[in-house]
């Protein structure tokens, strides 16, 4: 077993004179093993175990039920996961959107390294939300020209990886070509503006999307990624996310 160690500095000597200067003159050290064997303080664990209690309570509380587990490494495109959560920010967050500003919101992007567990078959929980998605990030909106939304695009064609989306629905060809580029079936016209919700850390550059940077029109909701998960689950008894035919290859 590897020990950490504390390490306490006594200052010694310190001498005051009559303006109240200060000089060290001396410093000593001693390393304090802290170990398993450390008595634990009673007072101190007396005084936290009713703060544990409730938390564990809350963590453990039932929000809903998923029939089977889901993961976002299940597909190639696009994941019943990863569909699920882009369509949760897409339905819980436009209302906060559109109140606010009176548009709605276009499309969702988010990223698939930002999901950091499966949904597990079973009572899903607080903790279920704070195991997939356990960073601070927020739903921030921000407003995009057609021409870089197929900058985007480009990005998730060029990527190659499963970044959950809403309201966009990509076709690929077979050589790797666009067939259909539709949001919320429509053509994108490169003069549009269009609405773009994602993540603070996405939209800083995070994942290389710094085509978020060329817009400086940006509304934060103030409505944390996991927050949207925990209402999303208290809104539906029963998860059966699907994996769809938003984002896809066609065969030869």
């Amino acid at each position: 077993m590897k020990y950490k160690f504390i390490q306490i500095f006594g200052f010694l000597s310190l001498f005051f004179s009559c303006d109240n200067s200060k000089q060290l003159t001396k410093i000593e050290t001693r390393n304090v093993s802290v170990t398993a064997d450390l008595a634990p303080n009673e007072a101190v664990e007396s005084y936290v175990e009713p703060y544990k209690t409730h938390v564990e309570s809350a963590m453990n509380t039932v929000l809903s039920y998923a029939p089977k587990t889901h993961s976002k490494n299940d597909g190639r495109y696009n994941t019943a996961l990863g569909n699920m959560m882009a369509d949760a920010v897409m339905e819980l967050s436009n209302p906060v959107f559109k109140s606010r500003t009176g548009e709605n919101i276009d499309m969702v992007l988010l990223n698939q390294g930002g999901i950091r567990s499966i949904l597990p078959k079973g009572d899903v929980t607080h903790k279920t939300a704070f195991s997939i998605m356990p960073f601070e990030n927020s739903v921030v909106v921000t407003a995009l020209k057609g021409s870089v939304v197929l900058e985007l695009v480009s990005y998730l064609k060029d990527f190659g990886k499963a970044h959950p989306i809403s309201g966009l629905k990509l076709v690929l060809n077979a050589d790797h070509s666009f067939q259909s580029i539709l949001m919320n079936g429509q053509k994108i016209e490169p003069s549009e503006t269009y609405y773009v919700a994602t993540n603070d850390y996405l939209y800083n550059g995070g994942d290389r999307m710094d085509f978020f940077k060329k817009s400086d029109t940006l509304y934060d909701l103030n409505y944390k990624i996991r927050n949207v998960l925990i209402d999303y689950f208290t809104k539906y008894d029963t998860l059966n996310p699907t994996s769809d035919q938003r984002y896809i290859k066609l065969k030869k």
